[in-house]
């Protein structure tokens, strides 16, 4: 597989490595995944004969191999360690106007304006972009990262100020090389680098620019890993959980007991379940209605016995189906794909950002393999508007239906999302009077 085809695969994939729930910097060592078994128990007649036989001497127990120094810190007092921060925000300060176009083909241009003096703040956790050549991101903002951000979290400007450190974050390249059967040597690299890095711009912005102001907390794929250890180490059970809006963990496995709000992955963040809830987590993973999860599928399966994978629908919080508010870049350098999309025949879009309302709606739903967020969609006989949306994995012509619709879980869902945290920035308010 070509290394264009990989990447248009795995651009924000949180598989593996980078899919592992990190440990407190001070916590105990936990048991590596590779230990062997225990061997299995004698039976009767081997421990009879054991008992005849001369005792052999014991065997030696072989030393667990040195944990790796933890990585030298980041200064997130520099401004270069932030993509977006205020007085430092090139990342979030991007063109985002947007083409409307309506079912029967009308189009009308959607100006964007971020908020002025917003009373809140969005801190957001990128997914896997990096395409650095070692297992680790380097603190260096390259185009992925830059595009990223303009694709999943600049437009919530509108709604909060933008935080949103740099982080050294497992890469894509690291990643295509472990799915390709020649994993990049780990020795002497500590593989909390980069949740360490995140709490530790978490609690520079708690220090100096937080001051009692309501947040939210934003992520997708490996942003979305790295957020829910965050919250349960560094928020549940401490004073700032009372500051925290929301928590929206787009393209992850959010556990919960099956059929509770509450529990598993987070003791007691519950999911939300109305736009003006405080202190709840929106989580999904996205997949077209006609294509839900199977067997070989990446996400929405269940950790273990008892529990399930959340599905928070943005689109309609207390249940059942609603209409989906997407804004999918018109030429995006996130899905490539994109670009080949016909949004409206005989006319060329030339805004970043398209939106189609009416054409998808979504809801949550369960099989024999987990939980998801269903997609559907619903063309107008004969409108010039496109029938079809992107997203698909594609692979040499196939479409990869096991990724769901990862690569726009955040895209799909803007408009909503946005809609809900204005909504809890006034709840906050009413609470703070």
């Amino acid at each position: 597989m070509s290394r264009s085809a990989f990447r248009a695969l795995l651009v924000g994939a949180t598989l593996l490595g980078c899919s592992s729930a990190p440990t407190p910097r001070r916590a105990a060592p936990e048991v590596p995944a590779s230990t062997p078994a225990p061997a299995a128990p004698a039976s009767a007649s081997d421990s009879a004969s054991a008992s005849t036989a001369p005792a052999a001497p014991p065997a030696a127990t072989p030393a667990a191999p040195a944990a790796p120094p933890p990585a030298t810190p980041n200064d997130y007092a520099k401004p270069e360690n932030w993509l977006c921060l205020p007085g430092h925000n090139a990342a979030c300060d991007v063109p985002l106007d947007t083409t409307v176009i309506a079912a029967g083909g009308a189009t009308k241009l959607e100006k964007f304006a971020a908020a002025k003096a917003p009373a809140i703040d969005c801190f957001y956790v990128y997914p896997t972009v990096s395409r650095d050549p070692g297992v680790l991101a380097t603190m260096q903002a390259e185009p992925e990262e830059l595009a990223v951000v303009a694709q999943q979290f600049a437009r919530f400007s509108q709604v909060c100020r933008p935080f949103a450190p740099l982080y050294r974050q497992f890469t894509l390249t690291a990643l295509i090389a472990r799915m390709s059967g020649q994993p990049l040597a780990m020795e002497g690299i500590d593989p909390k680098t980069g949740y360490n890095d995140v709490v530790d711009a978490w609690n520079y912005y708690l220090a100096h620019y937080n001051s009692g102001r309501g947040v939210v907390l934003i992520g997708h794929s490996q942003g979305s890993s790295v957020l829910i250890p965050l919250i349960k180490n560094e928020i549940e059970g401490k004073p700032v959980q009372q500051q925290l809006l929301s928590a929206i963990l787009m393209g992850t496995r959010l556990q919960v007991p099956a059929g509770k709000d509450v529990g598993g992955d987070l003791a007691s963040v519950p999911l939300c379940h109305a736009a003006n809830q405080l202190g709840c987590a929106i989580a999904y993973a996205s997949f077209r209605a006609t294509a839900p999860p199977k067997p070989a599928s990446l996400f929405g399966k269940p950790g273990g016995p008892g529990l399930e994978a959340a599905c928070v629908n943005p689109a309609a919080l207390a249940g059942g189906s609603g209409a989906v508010h997407a804004y999918f870049g018109a030429h995006s350098a996130i899905v490539e794909a994109s670009s080949q999309i016909d949004w409206i025949k005989g006319k060329t879009v030339a805004t970043p950002f398209v939106s189609v309302p009416g054409l998808l709606t979504a809801e949550c739903g369960k099989n024999d393999v987990g939980t998801y967020l269903g997609v559907a969609l619903h063309a107008t006989a004969g409108s010039p508007r496109t029938a079809d949306i992107p997203g698909d994995v594609v692979v040499g012509g196939e479409v990869r239906d096991e990724w769901g619709l990862h690569l726009i879980d955040a895209s799909l869902f803007m408009g909503n999302l946005i809609g809900i945290v204005r909504e809890q920035a006034a709840a906050y308010a009413r609470k703070k009077r």
